[in-house]
């Protein structure tokens, strides 16, 4: 398995599948950023290396629904506050809109995407959701090893589909800790 550090990744965008899954209040507060806080290593690693940064997560289970209550928007303002700099914020995850926000962003720069399970390509692991997902960057990096084992399509089928994929510090980290205990 490569890692994000071992890719030239200079000017180029990544699509980081990470694991935003967070709590939320009846206010839509985030009660607990462990897992915000889990991928900021990787996420700076590639600011830091002048990559441009496209993330994508789930948040609960809309079964395919767009769920106001399950907008990844509190994730963007909380990673703002935590990387110190605006996190452009995508009202879907593919489609024609996004594909221009990514196209547009410079190094150094974050967007997120809505949450995935917005769409029912995501947990049937279309082959189509993946490639709309892989066109969006250069390289996937994967740093979700919560939903690793899960055949979603931004698990699966986009990093059968981009052009390049590895995984990010979480989850090198995840699997070490996974070996050892073996």
């Amino acid at each position: 398995m490569r890692y994000i550090n071992e890719l030239d990744i200079k000017d180029k965008k990544l699509l980081i599948r990470v694991d935003f899954n967070v709590p939320l209040d009846s206010n839509q507060n985030i009660t607990d950023d462990t897992r915000i806080r889990g991928v900021l290593p990787t996420i700076n690693y590639a600011l830091d290396h002048g990559a441009a940064v496209i993330l994508c997560s789930h948040l609960g289970r809309p079964k395919g629904k767009v769920v106001p209550a399950l907008s990844l928007t509190p994730v963007a303002r909380r990673l703002s506050r935590l990387l110190q700099k605006e996190v452009l914020m995508a009202a879907d995850c593919i489609g024609p809109e996004v594909k221009k926000m990514a196209e547009a962003l410079k190094p150094g720069e974050v967007l997120l995407l809505e949450n995935l399970r917005f769409h029912p390509g995501e947990e049937k692991n279309d082959p189509e959701f993946g490639r709309s997902l892989a066109e969006l960057c250069d390289i996937y990096i994967n740093d979700a090893f919560a939903v690793s084992h899960r055949a979603h399509a931004s698990v699966e089928a986009v990093a059968r589909q981009a052009k390049t994929a590895a995984a990010g510090f979480l989850m090198k980290d995840e699997l070490r800790f996974f070996n050892q205990a073996m």
